[in-house]
């Protein structure tokens, strides 16, 4: 199998030669049933699970019959704050609890290298050399995306915490900065192209011992399901 290539983009915003992807997180395998199952989740867990109402029980008032049972010509009573009633209760509401669902480590790990291979796939990756910021200046990144020919919408994934690049992005919603590590497969998917720090993947390449064993592991895993 092939090595997949991205562009790869200087400082400056000029054009360097491709270069080939790691393969320890490059593998051309697209996992589509653990990608939904870690984004499902990964969607959950943004919910705050704060939704509530209240029950016919937890209303104040209407603790007597609006009219007697019988006599009246209209239909029978029980309380102004039942359900059918303008400010009684409601049936089955919501009620707060935790959305929270817990994705195995080793499972988020194969979800994040299917989302980078469809990424890649689609040529949707972009190496650089990051961007020269005196301060936080959103025209700046504007103009460093307009020279690389990059539009819609981008994932910066730095090789650590890069301040102004995050400060100068914020007005930007079509932009997301991450630290090269800390992102998420939906991140990645929700990405058109995803531009890499081209150190951070350095810093991979030198030491990828661990993430090949830990990708050796989950495929054993994987077969004998």
């Amino acid at each position: 199998m092939t090595m997949p290539k991205a562009q790869y983009y200087k400082t400056d915003g000029k054009k360097g030669r491709a270069r080939a992807l790691p393969e320890v997180l490059f593998d051309g395998v697209i996992n589509e049933g653990v990608l939904h199952q870690v984004i499902k989740a990964h969607l959950a867990n943004q919910r705050q699970g704060n939704a509530s109402a209240k029950t016919r029980s937890e209303v104040q008032g209407g603790s007597r019959k609006p009219w007697r049972q019988k006599g009246t010509g209209r239909a029978r009573q029980g309380s102004i704050r039942s359900v059918q009633w303008v400010g009684g209760g409601r049936a089955f509401p919501p009620q707060p609890h935790s959305w929270r669902q817990r994705v195995p480590k080793k499972l988020r790990a194969l979800a994040r290298r299917s989302a980078y291979n469809v990424r890649a796939e689609a040529e949707g990756v972009i190496l650089f050399d990051g961007i020269e910021l005196d301060g936080p200046k959103t025209r700046t990144v504007r103009e460093y995306l307009g020279t690389i020919g990059v539009e819609g919408k981008v994932l910066f994934l730095t090789d650590g915490l890069n301040r102004d690049l995050v400060l100068s992005t914020r007005n930007m919603p079509e932009v997301i900065v991450r630290e090269f590590g800390s992102e998420a497969p939906y991140d990645i998917l929700w990405a058109q192209t995803v531009l890499i720090e081209r150190s951070a993947l350095d810093a991979l390449e030198a030491a990828p011992a661990a993430v090949s064993e830990e990708a050796d592991e989950l495929v054993e895993e994987t077969d004998d399901a």
